[in-house]
């Protein structure tokens, strides 16, 4: 009688698991597939919807989907590579007994590496090539180096070293394949609301000039502009539409999801120059309407300060003040500030010897800049110009600034300038998320010719913000004003989750050096 060989068994129970799992991805890949395919062609053109709003911060719902897809794949990688593991399921993490939460941990950790690499961004901006470029920093580098760091607190046991190299690896190939399949299959347009403006003067065309820039990547396509009566078009001659006689059957024929009423003046004299009636009967059909100034705010995440009226800030549903919240952020930003300093120290230190060794003078560099309410203070910062940088009083930074070191330059690059601040932070003159704080010579001149510009001063002041994720280094009082809109955006909606979505994306600023002079 013949004995069954225990390694020929073993080999068999292994080609089986694979097989398995194989089998799993694929069809949890072509049921993701389908299910983006209908909502693509049913759901969301049908709701009109696409976007969600977390925390007072609108989220775009095809971005959304495709993370949670990204999310999911990667736990199933992760768990197909538990299976296939000579290892047993138990030696994955040494210290957690349960294995789902190595694999569901792995999978937030990519995930989050790949919001702050900017990656479904660069998918249509940048093309398939540099997304899968931006995956493979975001999955190897700092997802890596994230879960070796998470591994640190538990002694190298919380997972293993094989099982992250496995799971990164075939996350990227799986990933990189579904997000090839998302861009073949699912029509983009088509998870975008139709939307047409009221209005062809130039208030209309100072919002297709906002949106221009970010046509590609937003969740609205404009159908046209309906000229109001009387009003002179200034918008292109392409896009003007005649107003319709019915409303609603011309939003029904064309699958309109949202009018933007945006004309240069609504008059109320008379009924017929401002189609009330017929606005509300779209509304009660499932027509939205929304004001510019709402809608720029949530497609572009920014509040457009030449629509805005002071009545606006009074009653919209934010600028509201929450002590509970207040003392959370306080004691979150207590809590990164110790981390960063427990980790950054070296840097610090190796920043403070590079300054002093290249160019005379003080390691650091302190001026006075405008917090919350106004109120002056010290920020801090390593030396990265010249120690007469400023002997002829303050200046704007320009794009190759002669007046900066080549330490300088590199700190500056890395950001390794602002990390001083961690005392500001000690000491409650900053957060870590909020408007940058701006010098109070520039503070009193900008506030002369920027309407609005003292309200960023609600709330304090950052070392990172959005206005620094959505808008290129300021150096003018033009880029000031746009950058305005962003900070006004935060000062409204701001909140933990948006701090921390910030933070995320940040990380992408930092390595790519975007936004430095």
């Amino acid at each position: 009688m013949t004995t069954a060989d225990p390694n020929k068994n073993w080999l068999c129970s292994q080609v089986e698991k694979v097989l398995a799992g194989i089998n799993r991805i694929i069809v949890i890949n072509i049921a993701i597939i389908r299910r983006f395919h209908s909502l693509a062609h049913v759901n969301l053109k049908e709701s009109g919807l696409s976007y969600i709003r977390l925390n007072k911060h609108y989220i775009h719902l095809p971005y959304l989907y495709l993370g949670v897809v990204d999310a999911l794949l990667v736990a199933g990688v992760a768990w197909f590579v538990s299976q296939i593991s000579v290892q047993q399921p138990e030696e994955i993490s040494a210290v957690i007994l349960n294995p789902w939460v190595p694999i569901i941990t792995l999978s937030l950790v990519l995930s989050c590496c790949t919001l702050s690499m900017g990656v479904y961004s660069a998918l249509i901006r940048e093309g398939f090539s540099s997304m899968v470029l931006r995956t493979m920093v975001s999955f190897f580098l700092l997802g890596s180096l994230f879960l070796y760091v998470i591994n640190l607190f538990f002694a190298g046991a919380f997972i293993n070293q094989t099982f992250i190299f496995w799971s990164v690896l075939l996350s990227t190939l799986v990933v990189s394949v579904s997000r090839w399949i998302f861009v073949k299959i699912v029509d983009t347009d088509q998870l975008k609301r139709r939307v047409v403006i009221y209005g062809a003067g130039a208030k209309a065309n100072n919002l297709l000039a906002d949106l221009a820039p970010d046509v590609n990547v937003l969740g609205v396509r404009i159908v046209g502009c309906i000229p109001s009566a009387n009003e002179p078009v200034q918008v292109d001659p392409s896009l003007v539409i005649s107003e319709p006689a019915d409303w609603v059957a011309f939003a029904k024929q064309f699958q309109i999801s949202e009018i933007v009423i945006s004309p240069d003046e609504r008059r109320r004299t008379s009924g017929d120059a401002f189609p009330l009636s017929q606005f509300l009967d779209c509304k009660l059909a499932g027509v939205a309407s929304s004001d510019a100034l709402s809608f720029c705010e949530r497609e572009l995440g920014k509040i457009d300060i030449s629509l805005l009226q002071p009545g606006w800030m009074l009653f919209s549903d934010g600028f509201k003040y929450s002590k509970r919240r207040m003392i959370a952020k306080r004691l979150f930003d207590l809590a990164l500030a110790s981390i960063f300093l427990l980790f950054l120290w070296p840097f610090m230190l190796l920043t403070a010897i590079a300054v002093k060794l290249e160019s005379p003078g003080a390691v650091l560099y302190h001026q006075i800049r405008v917090g919350l309410n106004g109120r002056p203070f010290r920020i801090y910062k390593f030396r990265s110009m010249r120690q007469d940088a400023e002997k002829n009083g303050a200046v704007w930074a320009k794009k190759n600034d002669a007046r900066v070191t080549r330490v300088g330059a590199f700190i500056r690059n890395t950001r390794l300038d602002e990390l001083p601040q961690l005392y500001n932070v000690f000491a409650g003159h900053m957060s870590f998320v909020g408007p940058r704080p701006e010098r109070p010579e520039f503070v009193v001149e900008l506030a002369r010719q920027i309407p609005f510009y003292e309200m960023r001063h609600k709330v304090k002041p950052g070392l990172m913000g959005w206005a620094q994720l959505k808008y290129p280094y300021g150096a003018s009082v033009d880029d000031a004003k746009n950058k305005l809109q962003y900070d006004l955006y935060y000062t409204k909606n701001h909140s933990f989750f948006m701090d921390m979505l910030i933070m995320i994306q940040t990380v992408e600023i930092v390595l790519l050096g975007k936004g430095v002079h």
